[in-house]
């Protein structure tokens, strides 16, 4: 389906997001001209490559020329992503828009300052994101490749770079397989946005913010996030539905990078190793940060996701697994997440 292009509320600075962002974000590492051409050529035949890989591990056929594949730096990673915080974010505008009238000096501050806050977040996450498909964009999604981030950690890392290069290829071709070949998620994903925005009440968006923020950053420090200080009831049961589907997705995704690796990647074994092991040893202000805006969550998210698909998968097959595609019923649950066998009575039985 597709969607009119989203109305502007002006409640987002969004050039000064990325302004921002940006500046925060910085190059990356140093790379010659010759290099940098020689990164984008191989990610992009890492990524065509991944599309036949991925297809005959899972079964999953996406139709040729959809989700275009793009290799970008870091500017473009937030522009992009931008692109996408403002469409996903559009029905919140739109009825906080409509419910409530500021002045225009008001709307201009506070427009200024969300974009300060939305640059910064993208900033920080600019320097971190190997790749990512972003299925706002129209009509079916694309894909992005982070060429620095990947060269900065295969550098940082000392693995070989036209094998970690695949990897991440991989796991990320996976993810537009996953949206292409499965034509209702992105209308699913939609719509759940959707469904969270119907629960806000304009009015109590901004009351106690700064108290809330306040509280999240202490709750950080046990495992909290904003998310979660923020969420109501309502919300959460949102909530789980979406994480038991993005869980599904980065597990899944996870499981096809190490299980084709070992086919096409020689050194895959020593890559998820030091990767790991990249990821518990980040930094006390990295993790607090992390925990804050919920990205451990989504660290959980690929650990959760990919025990739950093995062990369908060992259970039932490639073939029966494959079922958590046909419909949006079939998505596992977040408790299905940590009891496969309940999805299994629910789904195939």
């Amino acid at each position: 389906m597709t969607r009119a292009a989203p109305t502007d509320p002006q409640m987002v600075d969004w050039e000064l997001a990325i302004s921002i962002g940006s500046m925060l974000a910085g190059e990356g590492p140093t790379v010659s001209r010759t290099e940098a051409d020689e990164v984008v050529a191989e990610l992009r035949a890492g990524a065509n490559r991944s599309t036949g890989l991925v297809r005959e591990f899972t079964g999953l056929d996406a139709p040729d020329g959809t989700a275009p594949v793009l290799v970008v730096d870091r500017p473009g990673w937030l522009r992009a992503n931008t692109e996408g915080f403002k469409v996903a974010t559009e029905p919140m505008m739109r009825k906080l828009v409509e419910k409530r009238e500021p002045n225009r000096i008001a709307q201009a501050v506070g427009s200024k300052i969300t974009g300060a806050e939305v640059g910064g977040l993208l900033g920080f996450l600019a320097g971190k994101v190997l790749g990512q498909f972003d299925p706002f964009h129209e009509p079916s999604g694309r894909l992005l490749l982070v060429a620095p981030n990947i060269v900065h950690v295969e550098r940082e890392l000392e693995v070989d770079p036209s094998d970690f290069r695949l990897w991440v290829c991989l796991h990320e071709e996976t993810h537009r397989v996953q949206f292409t070949a499965v034509p209702w998620m992105r209308d699913h994903l939609f719509s759940e946005i959707e469904a969270i925005s119907d629960t806000i009440e304009p009015g109590s968006v901004l009351e106690g913010g700064l108290e809330r923020i306040t509280e999240a950053i202490r709750s950080s420090r046990n495992g909290g996030s904003i998310v979660e200080i923020f969420s109501t009831p309502a919300q959460r049961e949102i909530l789980d539905r979406v994480t038991g589907m993005m869980s599904l997705l980065e597990g899944h995704a996870d499981v096809v990078m190490d299980d084709v690796g070992p086919q096409v990647i020689g050194s895959v074994k020593e890559i998820r190793s030091k990767f790991t092991k990249r990821r518990q040893g980040i930094g006390a202000l990295d993790r607090v940060l992390r925990r804050l805006l919920g990205l451990d969550a989504k660290m959980a998210q690929y650990r959760d996701g990919a025990r739950f698909v093995r062990a369908v998968v060992d259970r039932v097959g490639m073939d029966e697994f494959n079922a958590v595609w046909a419909e949006p019923a079939h998505l596992p649950s977040k408790s299905d997440l940590t009891d496969h066998d309940a999805w299994i009575r629910r789904v195939l039985n």
